[in-house]
């Protein structure tokens, strides 16, 4: 896996700040491609999922588990699955066409990792072609983004909110 930088995607919500990844030669993050590519074919699914990720985790209820209840491995896929209550929120995505991989960081609800996805055109990730290499690459990322943590090449800023590089640095290359 070629070298990527871990940067911020949005830090505006009020309960969550937002990460992506972006290869190191690429003008796009993975998360804006997935946006754009996915806008162009259907706008109204990416707008739904847009408004989950920044109005309902990012602003109103954080990155709390039950949003993130689809586990494939080590990466959970967006939106969630099933009927999921929290309060007097109710929501369901029966048949949604569009996944986005995530990584809420260390299980926080206050740091998540977007990464890419797709469309699902089979009954699994891994029967829609170009949805299940976003898949492969987005459990590397994660592989690489945990391994950082654990050896403190990442450090978590508590009172930033934010991913601090180990010497303190917003700028983070793995």
């Amino acid at each position: 896996m070629s070298t990527f930088e871990l940067e911020i995607w949005d830090d505006e919500a009020e309960k969550v700040t937002f990460y992506t990844v972006r290869w190191e030669d690429a003008s796009q993050s993975e998360t804006d491609k997935f946006f754009e590519t996915q806008n162009n074919i259907d706008a109204n699914a990416t707008q739904t999922l847009l408004s989950l990720i920044l109005d309902t985790i990012g602003t109103d209820y954080g990155a709390i588990g039950d949003f993130f209840n689809r586990f494939e491995e080590n990466v959970t896929a967006l939106p969630p699955q099933g009927r999921v209550v929290v309060g007097e929120l109710m929501l369901r995505y029966p048949n949604f066409p569009l996944r986005l991989y995530a990584l809420r960081i260390k299980n926080r609800e206050d740091l998540v990792v977007l990464f890419n996805g797709g469309r699902k055109t089979g009954g699994t990730n891994m029967e829609s072609e170009s949805l299940n290499m976003k898949f492969i690459e987005a459990k590397e990322f994660a592989k690489k983004i945990d391994q950082a943590l654990q050896d403190g090449s990442i450090v978590i800023d508590e009172e930033a909110r934010m991913l601090r590089s180990y010497n303190g640095s917003k700028e983070i290359m793995l």
